[in-house]
């Protein structure tokens, strides 16, 4: 008994042959085509359940076609497989109305498991929408991660749900935040973003909410804040893991309730934004610590979207690597190649800053070298790794080293307090002692340079620079 009928669409035989064989062991009657002249005319004959097209057949591009088929027969769904394996690919197939996106080469059992969901779900008339056609790609890559993530990006565009991008520093979140505002039903409204860790923690409320005047010491006027400003678009909240609890308190109620009130005002304001945050931070243990509402999380949580480091995608490097050349030629800078050399140094680095710190490296050496070639010497001095901080021993175990100067630290607490118990806090003030140090040295190792600092410790540079202004941090200057 057949499972119901499938078209296939593909200019190689050997995939017709692959597909045919694979499909009809799993029940199904199977027709292919190795072109879109033959497929429109069976979906104009009413044949078929479901549809396998690849995108480029040698008369008629699919995405071309797609509209057509969809409008001829709405009900129709259409899977769509593409060898143009980018973001853009999924954001067409998504905007023109398939049901899935497949990036050859694709793993048979995938393809039959969405055949399956594809002919059992209710039929459903996608929200399709036509945005201008770009030519900056916003994502780059073709890894399987990449691919992954483009599609949950297509499946989202035309929808409100929350999303959390979870990543490490320089991995390009607020980069996927425009993405799902610029592609998505919202791209008419204002894309606004705010990152917690730059602003200090008592104007956090003002800035996300605004203020009335005189609500507190220096408010001379009303001031409107990020919400009203994204009113009808996009709010990112970047670094949500650093904002403080009060405002964390607030943000829930606008997500529970779709309003909120001004600093300093009682009438609610209704609001009509979606929100996409971020954080390089595990959530999970700062709800442990006590430093964030579980409550808050599982509403922002809605989407978790996580973005690999560069080094679980270094398949993606030489794409990334014309990508940003290509970028600094537009801004003037000198056009250069990159040998294959290069390259496979590149690619085996462990890019503890991720894309920025690739997109950085590229801008220098289009900028500093006066080469046409960038060669694996000339990539080799720019990766040269820092100078290690003398009296630091490799194999030591740092607990150890460290463990001592805690000690002394707590019996001079203690004794100063006497028998009278010393006041909370002790864990964060031990910590800025260690901070204090550490980020001045840091600083002292990259000779100042604070992209670099960031880089080396694993932080976002606008949290370094808020912890070097709140920690008052001095660099340690013979650290190098």
């Amino acid at each position: 008994m057949s499972h119901g009928s499938i078209l296939v669409a593909d200019d190689d035989a050997a995939i017709r042959t692959v597909l045919n064989q694979a499909l009809s062991r799993a029940g199904y009657e199977v027709r292919t085509a190795g072109n879109a002249a033959t497929l429109w005319r069976w979906v104009t004959q009413g044949e078929g359940d479901l549809v396998i097209t690849d995108v480029v057949m040698p008369d008629e591009n699919a995405f071309d076609l797609l509209p057509r088929i969809k409008k001829f027969r709405p009900e129709l769904p259409i899977i769509v497989m593409s060898a143009q394996n980018t973001f853009m690919t999924a954001i067409r197939a998504s905007e023109r109305g398939a049901y899935e996106y497949l990036p050859k080469p694709f793993d048979l059992k995938e393809l039959i498991a969405i055949v399956g969901r594809a002919l059992t779900e209710p039929k459903a008339q996608a929200e399709t929408a036509h945005p201008e056609e770009v030519d900056n790609i916003p994502l780059v890559g073709r890894s399987p991660a990449m691919q992954d993530i483009y599609r949950v990006l297509a499946r989202l565009m035309q929808t409100d749900l929350t999303v959390m991008i979870t990543g490490e520093s320089g991995t390009g979140k607020e980069l996927v935040a425009r993405a799902l505002h610029d592609y998505g039903k919202r791209r008419t409204g204002p894309f606004v973003a705010i990152n917690m860790a730059a602003i200090p923690r008592d104007l956090i409320e003002s800035e996300l909410f605004g203020h009335e005047k005189g609500a507190f010491t220096g408010a001379q006027a009303r001031s409107t804040g990020r919400f009203e400003q994204a009113e009808g678009g996009t709010l990112f909240l970047d670094e949500i893991g650093d904002m403080p609890m009060e405002a964390q308190t607030r943000l829930l109620r606008v997500l529970q309730q779709g309003e909120y009130t001004t600093v300093g005002g009682r009438t609610p304001i209704k609001t009509n934004v979606r929100i996409v945050a971020a954080t390089n931070k595990d959530l999970k243990i700062l709800i442990q610590q006590g430093l964030f509402r579980e409550d808050l999380f599982f509403r922002l949580n809605v989407v978790p979207l996580r973005l690999p480091p560069l080094r679980e995608r270094s398949e993606d490097v030489p794409d990334l690597v014309r990508h940003f050349f290509a970028l600094a030629e537009r801004e003037g800078l000198p056009a250069k190649q990159i040998d294959s050399g290069a390259l496979d140094r590149l690619k085996k680095y462990r890019w503890p800053g991720n894309i920025r710190e690739l997109e950085n490296l590229i801008r220098r050496l289009a900028a500093l070298y006066p080469q046409d070639v960038i060669t694996a010497a000339i990539v080799d001095t720019e990766l040269a790794e820092p100078a290690i901080v003398p009296g630091v021993d490799d194999n030591a175990n740092t607990s150890d080293e460290i463990a001592p100067a805690v000690e002394r630290f707590l019996a001079g607490y203690f004794a100063q307090y006497g028998e009278a118990l010393p006041p909370p806090g002790l864990y964060h003030r031990i910590l800025r002692e260690i901070e204090q140090p550490l980020l001045g040295a840091a600083l002292a190792a990259t000779r100042g340079n604070q992209i670099r600092a960031a880089e080396l410790l694993g932080l976002n540079r606008n949290t370094l620079r808020k912890k070097i202004r709140d920690l008052d941090v001095r660099v340690i200057r013979n650290a190098r």
